[in-house]
């Protein structure tokens, strides 16, 4: 199943992959209080496009890197329709636990027809690693809106999924991660994000809200 994922990815992966923009956040709550650097990319070619995010979290030893988990994404479409076909690979790395649990989607893609903005709905069959009879769906909804004349940008995602469907100990995850920008120039805005989840974090129990403070520099 992973090898055929992986192939299924590397071969609709068109072009180089190139960062569009950097972000830098303060994370504040509970247990929190540390730096999270976020790598982020999105392009369009004529097959469709390709997505990926990298994050770091510097609550390590010195504050040195203590986490680190990333997203790759790809959309293909060769026909009018405006549904796309989608894969996509996400995991990471957690010191004194080691690989986090790599998890295979693919599915499909539909940009909502909304004006004033980007908005798109992902259904996605999951698999993931370490999780017992994994065969499991999700739902993705991302968006991207511009405001007062792009002074403001209110973008984001959420993500609903199942883990362990039809086991036992089955649950259903949220995350969500709205973001809001002021632009002071083209390449310059300050802002945050709010971190909203509930049976994401470990031990926890319940809504979880957790709010940043950011600076975002776009290439």
């Amino acid at each position: 199943m992973k090898k055929l994922f992986l192939a299924l990815f590397f071969v609709s992966l068109f072009g180089a992959l190139s960062a569009q923009n950097v972000q830098l956040h303060y994370d504040m709550g509970k247990d929190r209080g540390h730096l999270t650097s976020t790598v982020e990319y999105f392009g369009v070619d004529k097959y469709g496009s390709t997505f990926f995010f990298t994050d770091m979290d510097y609550d390590g030893e010195n504050g040195g890197v203590n986490l680190a988990y990333w997203e790759i994404a790809r959309t293909l479409k060769f026909w009018k329709a405006p549904i796309e076909a989608h894969v996509e690979y996400n995991g990471g790395t957690k010191v004194g636990v080691g690989s986090l649990k790599n998890a295979y989607l693919t599915g499909v893609s539909y940009p909502l027809p909304i004006k004033g903005g980007s908005y798109t709905i992902k259904a996605l069959y999951k698999y993931t690693e370490k999780v017992t009879n994994s065969a499991d769906m999700q739902i993705t909804g991302v968006w991207f809106t511009p405001l007062f004349k792009g002074k403001l940008t209110f973008n984001g995602f959420f993500d609903i999924w199942s883990e362990g469907l039809g086991n036992d100990d089955s649950k259903w995850v949220f995350i969500a991660e709205p973001q809001l920008w002021f632009n002071i120039s083209k390449h310059f805005a300050v802002g945050g994000e709010l971190e909203i989840s509930n049976n994401f974090i470990p031990n926890t129990s319940g809504m979880q809200f957790m709010p940043t403070l950011g600076v975002k520099y776009t290439l």
